[in-house]
């Protein structure tokens, strides 16, 4: 399991994005990657349909990302940090930034 989630923000530690930061737009859990906002951009070809509804051309997205390449970046204090998961009083799984001990769901 995955201690990085959608809308999560998360620096990149290697590869041609490395030293990025962005938002994680979603998470691959059964490829242990994630897609992250205006990183990782590829092109695709797309053929255009007979209708004029579906049109062609060169489309640019975002491939998935390792999430060993990627780091959390605690909103809180701003600084990459790796993620725990932590048991409260209540019985709640929360996960909290090493860094600055702060529990990072509410």
């Amino acid at each position: 399991m995955s201690l990085i989630k959608k809308n999560d923000k998360v620096k990149v530690l290697s590869g041609k994005e490395k030293g990025r930061q962005g938002k994680v737009l979603k998470v691959l859990t059964e490829k242990g990657a994630a897609l992250v906002e205006r990183l990782n951009m590829v092109k695709r070809h797309k053929k255009g349909g007979t209708s004029a509804s579906q049109q062609g051309g060169i489309i640019e997205k975002e491939a998935p990302i390792k999430l060993a390449k990627l780091m959390f970046v605690c909103p809180r204090c701003s600084k990459p940090s790796r993620v725990g998961r932590r048991i409260l009083d209540s019985g709640d799984r929360v996960r909290y930034c090493k860094k600055c001990n702060e529990n990072l769901d509410s």
